[in-house]
């Protein structure tokens, strides 16, 4: 009987909590890595023996040479991102990887682009701080059943059709709500067939493929993006991303794989917190030198976001959000990201429980509750020296060990490894 292995690394947070670093380490013995959610609009920062890389749409397997990496149905897929992107990587030295691409897969528009940029503007103030790179009107496009599949794309005579049928809606917003320049269907047209002819070579069924690499027990890695807080429906709403954030996602979003071929599944969170956007943010510091302080110590190049280069807004580790990022998961085991980050610290906050209306809870609340919420803090001791190169976990400062097992009794799932420097090898088992 053949033991099937699906792994699943996922975010317990807003994002921004170092899963670049764990998937590329889980990649390295992974026959398959799969995107399954989300588009270009957040990315994963990997450092190994290439050199250092941002990806934002290639899976984080594309650095193994026997690795297969897919782009799943579940994408928000950006054609010419996803091209620019193959050609960085190869050009920074990493071998031709493989790839495929499912063909039920949809195409982020130009014109989703300029979509996001409109309403952002036209919201100004209300603004959702959007990345601008097309997410949400793509995702609104396809459950309103007039996105582009890109099976679709190698049919002229259906193309035209759909595209003078989808065309004819979208000019009247941008005439009558955003009062911006029409879309022309010739020229999206022609667009759209440059698009068809640059991806043939990795078009695929990853629906078959996948079912067929799960019968033959081949080692897949689902690899998520953004965090649970940013989930669509359990996340922060409105104030999150347009697709789901859960591992539970990755049997939607990476077709021909069953649910409950799901065994393990990775919840990755920082040390402490850190976030892009808007959105509520309980344990933010909100003193801009303090955070400044944590935000340059913060991972290889501070805490600045991959895809957009702005500064994140940081804050203490928050138990309450992270023991329910965890928990909604479904997670198996914790990473812990980013230790090193605060070993400048004398002191160093935990955010054990939410106060609202003068009541303290440890259970996550909806959004309108959690505008009213003020932070509960415990603060303990640190370690206030480098621990970069250290293996064992035993050869931590016990001030470090502490923080660590504080956190995991708060999580209520077992921490499996800790890391501690942005390298692939910098992590220590636990």
């Amino acid at each position: 009987m053949l033991i099937h292995m699906v792994k699943a690394i996922v975010g317990a947070n807003w994002g921004d909590e170092g899963k670049g670093k764990i998937t590329d380490m889980f990649a390295t013995e992974s026959d398959i890595v799969i995107r399954f959610q989300g588009g270009a609009n957040a990315g994963h920062t990997i450092i190994n023996d290439y050199g250092r890389f941002a990806l934002h749409t290639l899976p984080s397997g594309v650095f193994n040479d026997n690795t297969v990496n897919i782009i799943g149905n579940g994408v928000a897929f950006d054609v010419e991102k996803f091209l620019k992107e193959i050609n960085s990587v190869v050009e920074g030295g990493v071998p031709v990887p493989k790839i495929l691409v499912s063909d039920r897969a949809q195409i982020v528009m130009p014109y989703h682009v300029l979509f996001d940029v409109y309403e952002e503007e036209r919201l100004g103030k209300a603004a959702f701080g959007s990345t601008k790179s097309g997410i949400a009107p793509f995702y609104a496009d396809k459950y309103a059943k007039i996105g582009f599949q890109i099976c679709e794309l190698y049919d002229d005579d259906y193309l035209k059709e759909k595209i003078h049928r989808v065309v004819e809606v979208k000019n009247l917003q941008l005439d009558h709500v955003y009062h911006k320049p029409l879309i022309s269907e010739d020229e999206l047209f022609d667009t759209l067939v440059k698009y068809r002819e640059a991806i043939r070579p990795y078009v695929a069924d990853t629906n078959a493929y996948l079912r067929k690499a799960v019968s033959e027990g081949k080692k897949i890695l689902l690899e998520g993006q953004l965090g649970t807080l940013k989930d669509t429906d359990s996340g922060i709403y409105p104030m999150v991303t347009s697709s789901s954030t859960l591992a539970g996602y990755g049997a939607v979003g990476a077709a021909g794989i069953p649910p409950y071929e799901i065994k393990e599944i990775v919840a990755v969170t920082k040390a402490y917190s850190s976030a892009v956007g808007a959105g509520e943010f309980v344990s933010e510091i909100l003193d801009e030198d303090e955070a400044q302080e944590l935000r340059v110590h913060g991972g290889d190049k501070g805490e600045f976001g991959a895809t957009t280069g702005r500064p994140r807004r940081v804050g203490w580790f928050d138990a309450v959000a992270s023991r329910y990022g965890v928990q909604t998961q479904g997670a198996t085991e914790v990473v812990l990201t980013a230790l090193d980050c605060l070993s400048y610290l004398e002191e160093i906050k935990i955010c054990v429980g939410y106060e609202i209306d003068g009541i303290v809870t440890r259970d996550f609340p909806v959004t309108p509750l959690l505008k009213k919420a003020k932070p509960v803090f415990k603060t303990l001791k640190g370690w206030h020296c480098n621990i970069c190169g250290i293996k064992n976990y035993s050869e931590l400062p016990i001030e470090a060990r502490e923080y660590v097992e504080f956190i995991e009794k708060e999580l209520e799932v077992p921490i499996s490894m800790v890391s501690n420097g942005p390298k692939r090898d910098e992590i220590i088992k636990k």
